[in-house]
C-alpha cells in the first residue's frame, strides 16, 4: 500500500522487519497522495505567485559568472545574462498563462518546447557531467554504503540488459529474509535540504516549503555541484539521462496523441518548464540564493535531470519522531527493478532505517526485484520511464457522472450517496476480468435505473439493505437494468476505441520494426495497452448484454435478496467482500500534478487520473467541445456498426483534457 500524509499503511503480515509498532510500509517511488506530490503544478497552489519575489536592484543587475562544465555536446556559446533572462521570462510567462482551449494543448506544447530548445541551445556545454560512465562509480557507492551502516553482503550491482542495472544476489536469499537496510543518515531528505546550503532559500520561498519534491530536486543539484558532498558517491551512480517523457523527441511524444496519457505528458513538460523558469529567476535574483552553486550554472538540462531523478526515486518515509511523513531519496535500494508481487519494503523507526525483505526465494546470481505498487502502465511510463509488459494492475481511467439536467438526477444522486459514491466520479476499466469493479457496477446500475426502481431503493421494503447489493453481481436490479448497463459499457468502450488514430493491428505492425527508437516503442506499447483494455471491456460488455437478454427472453426468475442471505456481503469479485459503503473507491486515485513527482519510486516506486471527461449520458462535465467520431476500428465492428450518430457525438475528443481534477475524487 502507499503511505500518504494522512495515514500509515497496514503492516499486518509483514514479517522480518523490526517491530510492528515502528514499521512503515511503502511502495517504490510514486508519491502523489499529499500536497507535496504536486511536483510541477505550483501555479495552482493557493496564494502562490508565478514570479519570484522582488529583490534589491543591486542584485538584479549583478553580472553572474558562467561556469562551463565538461559536456559531450561541445563548448557553449557566450550568452549575456540579460539575453538569457529575457528568454527565461518569456518561458515563464508562456507556461503561466491560462490553460489553452480544448484541442489546443498540442499547439501550446509545441510553442513551449520551441522556447525550451532555444534556451537549451544557448546553454549547450554548460551542464555538469561526470567523467566516465555510471558503472564506474558503483564500487564507490557500495563502499560508501557499507561504511555508513548499510547492508551490502548479499548482493552486488549488475547490468541486466533491457532492464538496465539492478541488484544481483551473491548468495541464496530466502523469501521474507531481511537482506537490505539503509540508515537515515544516507538518505537525501527534505530535512537534509533544510540543513544544507539550500536552507536559507527554503525558509523564504513558499514553493519549496509546499513542495518537498521540488526541494529534493534542487537539493540534488546543489549537492552534485559540491565536490565535498557527503552524497557524491550516490549522486555519481545515478543515470546521466532518463527515459521519462521529458526526454522524448517531439515526434515520439506525438505518438501518444489520442491516448489516455497524453494530457499528463504535455502537462508534465509544461510544468517542468515553468518551474525551471521560476527557479532560474529566483536563483539569479534572490539574496538568499547568492551562495548557491546554481548561481553560476543552472541549465534546463540540469533541472530536467534532477526532476527525473526525484520523480523516479522519491519516497515517503516517516520523520525521526514518526509524527509525519517526509520525502527522501534512498541510495542503493533504489537500484531494485520492478516485478509483480507485494510490498516488501518498510521503515523501521526503532532502528531508524529503511528495510527490505526478499519478495521471493532468490538463487545466487539471480536479479532481486521489488514491487513498486499497483500502478498502471501510463503511470510507469510517465513517472518511471518504462513500460511493464506483464502489468496485472494496468487500467484505463474513465470519468462518469449523472447529468444535473436529468429529470431523475436528485433521486440517482441520493441512491449513489447512500452507497458512498459521488454522482460524478473517476472509475477504472481494468485489464483483468471482470473489467469493472463493484463500485463501477453499482454506479452503472443506479445510472440506468428507472424512476420506479429508484423509488424502490429509496423508499421500498428493505431499501437500506438493498443498497448493500448494488455492487454485488449476484443481485441484479432487473434484467432490463443489467441489459442497459452492459450496453452502455459496450457502447462507451467502442466509442473510445474509435478516437485512436491507429488500430491495434497497426500498432502491432509498428512494434515489429527493428529501427524503432526505445521511446517510440514505449509510446506505442502504451497506446496498444490502452486499446487492449478497452477491447476487453467491449467484449465483456457484449457478452454480459447477450447473457442477460437471453435470461430476459427465457423469463428466468430474478435472484431476490433475502435478509438472511449470507451472500449479501459477498460477490464473485475478490474486491467486493464488503458493502460498498464500507469500502473506499479504489479506482478513484486522485493524482494530478506531478507531473513529476508523482509517480515516483514511493519506497517501492504520483498519480495521475486518466479518463474521459463526460457525464455518463454523454454530456460533458466541463463543457468541452464534442466532436463526432467517424474513424472505424477493426474490432469490435459488429457493435460499432449499429451505433447511431447521436451515440457517436457522445464522445469528447480524448486529447482534450484527459486528466481529471474532480474535488469529489477519493484516494486509495
Amino acid at each position: 500500500m502507499l503511505i500518504s500524509a494522512l495515514h500509515v499503511t497496514d503492516f499486518a503480515g509483514f514479517r522480518g522487519v523490526g517491530s510492528a509498532a515502528h514499521l512503515w510500509l511503502f511502495s517504490k517511488p510514486h508519491v502523489h497522495q499529499c500536497v507535496t506530490s504536486d511536483f510541477l503544478n505550483f501555479a495552482s497552489f493557493p496564494g502562490v505567485i508565478t514570479q519570484p519575489p522582488s529583490c534589491p536592484a543591486s542584485t538584479m543587475g549583478k553580472k553572474s559568472r558562467v561556469k562551463t562544465q565538461k559536456s559531450g555536446s561541445g563548448a557553449s556559446a557566450v550568452v549575456s545574462p540579460k539575453e538569457m533572462m529575457n528568454l527565461i521570462s518569456e518561458l515563464l510567462q508562456k507556461c503561466s498563462s491560462a490553460a489553452p482551449s480544448a484541442g489546443k494543448e498540442w499547439e501550446e506544447y509545441i510553442q513551449i518546447r520551441g522556447l525550451v530548445e532555444k534556451i537549451r541551445k544557448k546553454q549547450k556545454g554548460m551542464s555538469v557531467v561526470f567523467e566516465g560512465t555510471r558503472e564506474d562509480y558503483f564500487p564507490e557507492l557500495m563502499s560508501w554504503a557499507q561504511e555508513n551502516g548499510a547492508s551490502c553482503d548479499g548482493f552486488t550491482i549488475a547490468n541486466f540488459g533491457s532492464e538496465g542495472f539492478g541488484l544481483q544476489a551473491t548468495r541464496d536469499i530466502k523469501a521474507e529474509e531481511l537482506f537490505l537496510w539503509i540508515p537515515r543518515k544516507m538518505l537525501m531528505t527534505v530535512e537534509s535540504a533544510q540543513n544544507s546550503v539550500l536552507g536559507s532559500l527554503y525558509s523564504q520561498d513558499r514553493i519549496l516549503q509546499a513542495m518537498g519534491n521540488v526541494t529534493l530536486a534542487l537539493h540534488l543539484l546543489c549537492e552534485r555541484a559540491n565536490s565535498a558532498s557527503f552524497w557524491l558517491p550516490y549522486i555519481r551512480s545515478l543515470p546521466q539521462e532518463y527515459d521519462t517523457p521529458l526526454y522524448y523527441q517531439q515526434e515520439e511524444v506525438q505518438l501518444l496523441l489520442g491516448t489516455q496519457a497524453v494530457q499528463d505528458v504535455l502537462n508534465q513538460y509544461k510544468n517542468t518548464a515553468r518551474q525551471y523558469a521560476y527557479f532560474y529567476k529566483l536563483v539569479q535574483t534572490h539574496p538568499a540564493a547568492s551562495k548557491l552553486p546554481l548561481k553560476d550554472s543552472f541549465t534546463f538540462d540540469d533541472y530536467r535531470w534532477s526532476v527525473s531523478s526525484v520523480m523516479t526515486r522519491q519516497n515517503q518515509i516517516p520523520t525521526e519522531d514518526g509524527s509525519r511523513v517526509t520525502l527522501a531519496l534512498i541510495p542503493l535500494w533504489d537500484m531494485c527493478n520492478h516485478t509483480n508481487g507485494l510490498i516488501t519494503t518498510g521503515y523501521n523507526l526503532e532502528d531508524d532505517r529503511c528495510e527490505c525483505v526478499a519478495l521471493q526465494d532468490y538463487k545466487e546470481n539471480e536479479q532481486i526485484y521489488i514491487f513498486y505498487g499497483t500502478r498502471s502502465n501510463a503511470e510507469f511510463v510517465i513517472h518511471n520511464g518504462f513500460f511493464f509488459q506483464d502489468n496485472s494492475h494496468d487500467r484505463v481511467k474513465i470519468k462518469l457522472g449523472v447529468s444535473k439536467s436529468e429529470r431523475l438526477y436528485a433521486m440517482k444522486a441520493e441512491v449513489l450517496a447512500r452507497a458512498g459514491i459521488p454522482a460524478s466520479c473517476v472509475f477504472a476499466l481494468h485489464c483483468n476480468e471482470p473489467p469493472i469493479s463493484a463500485q463501477l457496477l453499482a454506479f452503472l446500475r443506479v445510472f440506468c435505473m428507472t424512476e420506479e426502481e429508484l423509488k424502490d431503493y429509496l423508499l421500498g421494503d428493505h431499501a437500506i439493505n438493498k443498497i448493500f447489493t448494488l455492487g454485488n453481481s449476484e443481485f441484479p436490479v432487473s434484467w432490463e437494468n443489467e441489459i442497459k448497463l452492459w450496453t452502455f459499457l459496450e457502447t462507451r468502450a467502442a466509442l473510445l476505441l474509435k478516437t485512436y488514430k491507429t488500430t491495434s493491428e497497426e500498432d502491432r505492425s509498428m512494434l515489429e520494426k527493428p529501427d524503432l527508437s526505445l521511446h517510440s516503442r514505449v509510446a506505442i506499447q502504451l497506446r496498444l495497452a490502452e486499446k487492449q483494455i478497452l477491447e476487453k471491456a467491449w467484449a465483456s460488455g457484449r457478452a454480459k448484454r447477450l447473457n442477460f437478454q437471453k435470461k430476459q427472453e427465457e423469463g428466468a426468475p430474478l435472484p431476490r435478496y433475502e435478509e438472511s442471505d449470507i451472500a449479501l456481503l459477498e460477490n464473485t469479485n475478490a474486491d467486493a467482500k464488503l458493502p460498498i459503503i464500507l469500502r473506499k473507491l479504489e479506482e478513484v486515485e486522485d493524482g494530478q500534478g506531478i507531473q513529476m513527482d508523482e509517480h515516483t519510486h514511493l519506497l517501492n516506486g504520483e498519480k495521475v487520473v486518466y479518463g474521459m471527461d463526460m457525464e455518463a449520458n454523454g454530456e460533458p462535465v466541463h463543457n468541452e467541445t464534442q466532436e463526432k467520431v467517424s474513424k472505424d476500428i477493426q474490432s469490435p465492428s459488429d457493435s460499432i456498426g449499429s451505433l447511431n450518430q447521436k451515440s457517436q457525438r457522445e464522445v469528447s475528443d480524448i486529447s482534450d483534457g484527459r486528466t481529471e481534477e474532480n474535488p469529489k475524487e477519493n484516494s486509495e
